[in-house]
């Protein structure tokens, strides 16, 4: 059998509040509002920036601090010239210089001429042409006179590519005994340019 217990009265000792008015908010604030101040940076020497109250006075003559609001605006550094996409094939090309000549080669390795240039524009984000003659009617004819570094040159009626270095040279796929290498512009009969 089971045993049920008595029943038991529980008396609070302290009478429960009564329930709070509910109140309206006033849309104006009950204190006043000061805006948060301005900052600035402080750079200290060894530990980083760090951003402080603009309140502050400045910190000028600490040794390895340099506070913003002491700082007198510098010029504003140069940005650096964006590379065109022939310096970008340069670039490509002239880490290739001693590479194996193969006929039919396109690298990364071993090139022919027209694999040479096309390798070097691809590595500049710029797909051209297999062969050279395919080269020479792609692009944007230039004159000789107005050449950048990177215009392909065009030699042999359009049966060898080039790269234009500048200051009269250029690099290519030369032949099997030199592989890439830097040569003067004018070193075989020129046919025409182009620009990418």
């Amino acid at each position: 059998m089971v045993a049920v217990p008595e029943r038991v009265a529980i008396t609070p000792a302290d009478p429960l509040p009564d329930p709070v008015p509910v109140q309206s908010l006033s849309p104006e604030p009950l204190y006043p509002v000061t805006p948060a101040p301005d900052t600035r940076t402080v750079v200290v020497a060894g530990l980083g920036s760090f951003t402080i109250p603009g309140s502050l006075p400045p910190l000028a003559g600490i040794p390895g601090v340099t506070d913003g609001a002491a700082a007198t605006p510098g010029p504003v550094p140069a940005a650096m010239p964006k590379r065109t996409t022939g310096q970008r094939a340069i670039e490509a090309a002239r880490s290739k210089l001693g590479a194996y000549y193969r006929s039919g080669g396109n690298g990364p390795d071993s090139f022919d001429c027209s694999g040479f240039v096309q390798w070097s524009y691809r590595e500049a984000g710029v797909e051209l042409p297999r062969t050279s003659y395919s080269q020479l009617a792609a692009g944007t004819p230039v004159p000789l006179d107005e050449l950048q570094p990177g215009d392909l040159v065009s030699y042999y009626g359009g049966g060898h590519s080039a790269l234009y270095l500048g200051d009269g040279q250029i690099i290519h796929a030369s032949d099997n005994a030199s592989g890439v290498k830097i040569s003067p512009l004018n070193n075989m009969p020129v046919t025409g340019a182009r620009r990418f």
